[in-house]
């Protein structure tokens, strides 16, 4: 093995120190949020150092305030419920559409191509969008969060540009061997994606965690509020300590780390699936950058 000589030695240091300030840089507001939430509301506002090391002291009252908030349950099974039926739904879509986008023998292939990327940069806007979901009849239901963004077309073309690098000599030997379009799509062209498709997977279910416009539209009954349009409201009653019935000192301070206690909830479900999906991340968003 070739021994490093001074200067790749003294690269490797710097290059070393510049990335553990880069990984400080990015972690330390995750690690602030989560220290915050931990605090005790009193001491955190009269603290004055702006650099925590660990939490003011340490209370479970924020996040017990949040957890006995009267509809965060029904938030959580709201939300679980469209990230697994939305993404199901948006996979299938996106699959099925993508594979036949991408068969070159389809005459209509670049009509039909341009028509759905033409619905990318150019839509009939707000009010019209809302009047179809009115009267299609999917007002003050989930499926209002699901059905009108069944399909992304950012997401459409990266899934038919990873179809379209399969060899084509291998959907040829399985025609040969006497397969259809449906045993080409599930037994050959899905195994070879999968890294593209593990990424789809991610970009839905993040949308669809983090989504609460269009709840916000569409959903006027509480019972069907996702969770996100919940901790929405929660934030916005306990901007006031008076709106929320807090009384003492302690618990009027207890406003401000509600609202970081809100972003951990919100926000470690989703940060779970990563870990499942990375070795996958990088290879499917390339799979789908090389070819347009």
């Amino acid at each position: 093995m070739r021994k490093m000589t001074k200067g790749e030695k003294i690269f490797n240091v710097f290059n070393v120190l510049i990335l553990l300030a880069l990984v400080l840089v990015t972690l330390y507001p995750v690690l602030y949020v989560i220290f915050v939430s931990f605090s005790e509301p009193m001491k955190f506002m009269k603290n004055t150092e702006s650099f925590l090391l660990g939490p003011v002291g340490f209370s479970l009252k924020s996040y017990e305030f949040v957890f006995k908030y009267g509809t965060i349950w029904s938030g959580y099974l709201n939300t679980i419920f469209v990230v697994v039926v939305g993404t199901s739904i948006n996979m299938v879509l996106t699959i099925g559409a993508a594979y036949v986008l991408s068969r070159r023998q389809l005459g209509a292939r670049k009509f039909l191509t341009v028509a759905i990327l033409f619905t990318r940069y150019f839509s009939g806007g707000l009010i019209p969008s809302f009047l179809i979901v009115r009267n299609i009849g999917l007002m003050n239901s989930l499926w209002a969060l699901i059905l009108p963004v069944a399909v992304n077309t950012f997401n459409l073309v990266i899934m038919r540009t990873a179809f379209d690098g399969v060899p084509e000599s291998m959907e040829e030997s399985a025609k040969l061997d006497g397969a259809n379009q449906l045993t080409i799509l599930v037994k050959i062209m899905v195994p070879l994606v999968i890294p593209t498709i593990a990424v789809l997977i991610l970009y839905y279910g993040v949308y669809h965690w983090n989504s609460w416009f269009n709840a916000h539209l569409y959903i006027r009954k509480r019972n069907k509020y996702p969770l996100q349009l919940i901790l929405r409201e929660l934030i916005i009653q306990n901007s006031s300590a008076n709106d929320v019935g807090l009384s003492s000192d302690d618990d009027a301070f207890l406003s401000e780390t509600i609202k970081y206690s809100t972003i951990v909830i919100s926000t470690i479900p989703i940060l779970l699936l990563y870990p499942f999906l990375q070795k996958y991340f990088v290879k499917g968003v390339m799979v789908g950058a090389v070819k347009g």
